[in-house]
């Protein structure tokens, strides 16, 4: 994985074609929500990634320098359903610091047990590809930006 030891500029991996991009921390912190360098489209556009594979999960999350929320959920999943807009709502609030993901544990159950998700909807904060912190069950927008803001303060490296 590519290391980015000054973490001024953090590489961020477009949902739309996997590129990815190196993106000045000062734009980000300043609220810029940048482009991708190859296929144009927004960096962040205010919704989750949607991941359906573990590749594009691995590539997602080892190679975006920026901490992660990944919402494990299923589309027959009532709890998972109602969250989504809440989750998508936090993701408004909190790009373009951290990148939102979804990731559909029907279609890509190898994740799922990778990470050992034994309830959804589950939330995982992860950095460099590491786990920071999680948390199973239903939470409103102010909750998931309460859960993200803490667990990242708590980390010096962030």
């Amino acid at each position: 994985m590519e290391r980015n030891e000054d973490g001024k500029n953090p590489t961020i991996v477009c949902s739309h074609c996997g590129a990815v991009n190196r993106v000045p921390r000062a734009r980000l912190d300043a609220g810029v929500k940048p482009s991708c360098g190859k296929c144009h489209e927004p960096l962040f556009d205010g919704h989750p990634a949607k991941l359906t594979t573990a590749s594009a999960f691995d590539r997602l999350v080892e190679r975006t320098q920026i901490p992660v929320l990944v919402d494990f959920w299923a589309e027959w999943c009532g709890p998972c359903k109602a969250m989504a807009p809440q989750f998508d709502t936090a993701a408004r609030a909190l790009e373009p610091n951290v990148r939102f993901a979804k990731l559909d544990t029907e279609t890509a159950p190898d994740v799922a047990q990778r990470f050992q998700i034994r309830g959804i909807p589950t939330i995982v904060l992860l950095s460099s590809g590491q786990e920071i912190a999680r948390r199973s069950g239903f939470m409103r927008k102010d909750e998931i930006i309460a859960f993200v803001e803490s667990n990242l303060r708590s980390r010096p490296d962030q």
